[in-house]
């Protein structure tokens, strides 16, 4: 098969996975009380544990001083993101309560629950090395800036002991076994990789049960959101592959760091937003609703175009 056609395989599952929650709520299966520990388990169970495998099975000390550029990569993206998030919320005129909000749905893309594996799929050979290396940065980040951004306003000054939290753990001792080159037994790697591997579908299963209960026809009026899907999804996703052209990466690496850039907004934020109130919750959880519908078709769209076109 094609990386285009890899590509809308894998959307098609998520569609699945989508659906299926949906479906579970819709009949009554799962509620919103059920729901609940569903995005606990994966939030501080299953992301971790995928986060911290990836590292270990996916990135050695060679590989990650040899992509040192895609860490570079990253942190210009992150930088200019930021910025553009600032713009953005000042553009839409947007409450204080939802401007930290907006910005994190601008900056964090869901790389841990699609692009691992769109990314994995679509490259077989290096696909992984370059989302893990991504991801290090990427979860470094979120649980930075990401927490600050989604930590209410006039609550006190920011706690770092918020930093301290199961990916976190995850990235500090993925990346200690991976650069002192301890290897764990294969039968718990292959028990958590298995873990891990529930990450994404409980993740999309867990949004489309949230999407059942959800006036979604309130946050398809919500023009901001769709600022998020025309810059970053696809004027961002572009750019990145047009301005890699300049520096020495191959094709690959190009088409990769633009798919992981259009990604749609990370169900984390969402789980985030919920610990500071519903309203709130929604609007992040409305964006999660906008780029993920939105995804089905930009995500293929952006491949087609940087590989047949451009």
């Amino acid at each position: 098969m094609t990386t285009f056609e890899i590509l809308l395989q894998q959307i098609g599952l998520f569609v699945i996975y989508i659906l299926a929650g949906v479906t579970l709520v819709r009949t009554k299966v799962l509620n919103k009380e059920t729901l609940e520990p569903i995005s606990k388990f994966v939030i501080k169970m299953a992301l971790p544990v995928m986060i911290f495998i990836n590292i270990i099975d996916g990135v050695n000390k060679e590989i990650l001083f040899g992509s040192c550029l895609i860490l570079l990569i990253a942190a210009g993206f992150y930088v200019v993101m930021f910025l553009v998030s600032l713009w953005m919320t000042k553009f839409f005129h947007l409450a204080e309560n939802r401007a930290g909000i907006y910005q994190a749905m601008m900056l964090f893309g869901n790389i841990g629950f699609m692009a691992v594996p769109v990314i994995s799929n679509v490259f077989p050979g290096n696909g992984i090395l370059y989302v893990s290396v991504f991801m290090i940065f990427d979860q470094f980040m979120l649980w930075t800036l990401g927490v600050k951004l989604t930590t209410p306003k006039g609550s006190g000054r920011f706690d770092p002991k918020k930093l301290i939290n199961p990916a976190t753990v995850a990235i500090l001792i993925g990346m200690i076994l991976m650069l002192t080159e301890v290897r764990i037994p294969s039968l718990l790697d292959t028990g958590l990789r298995k873990i891990g591997a529930t990450a994404s579908p409980l993740a999309m299963i867990y949004i489309g049960g949230i999407f059942a209960e959800l006036p979604l026809k309130k946050y398809l009026k919500e023009i901001s959101l769709y600022g998020i899907v025309i810059v970053r999804m696809l004027f961002a996703a572009i750019l990145m592959f047009l301005v890699l052209g300049f520096f020495p990466v191959n094709a690959e690496i190009r088409l990769a760091m633009a798919l992981i850039t259009g990604m749609p907004t990370m169900t984390a934020v969402v789980m985030m937003a919920n610990a500071i109130a519903s309203l709130v919750g929604d609007y992040a959880l409305g964006g999660v609703f906008i780029t993920t519908v939105c995804g089905i078709i930009t995500l293929p769209f952006v491949c087609w175009l940087l590989q047949y076109v451009m």
